[in-house]
């Protein structure tokens, strides 16, 4: 039985410091950007939009498409590094714990 309350208060602590990280993910920004820095987005750890600069010059009322794709470009770069840092996080949190294939943290 001790292993098993040990087992339950080790859960216990990942799961306090899982809460943790996710807290302060929703705390850091991280900047995307596209068009060789002419479309600038910052966004939460969890990917909640924040700002978004875009340069003058992109601006044009006849080629919006581009605009449109650049914007997408810059959310998903800025996305996909907060995605990157989430796992980061989450490998250094769970110090090394082989999970079952297919399982993914955070749940």
């Amino acid at each position: 039985m001790k292993n098993l309350a040990g087992m339950m208060k080790q859960a216990q602590e990942m799961q306090s410091r899982m809460q943790e990280m996710q807290a302060q993910m929703e705390t850091l920004e991280i900047d995307g950007t596209s068009g060789g820095g002419m479309v600038n987005v910052t966004v939460t750890g969890k990917g909640e939009l924040r700002r978004l600069s875009i340069d003058p010059s992109l601006i044009d009322p006849n080629d919006k498409e581009v605009l449109e794709d650049l914007i997408v470009a810059a959310v998903n770069d800025a996305k996909g590094k907060a995605d990157d840092r989430m796992r980061e996080k989450t490998q250094e949190l769970m110090g090394g714990l082989q999970l079952p294939p297919g399982m993914k943290l955070p749940f």
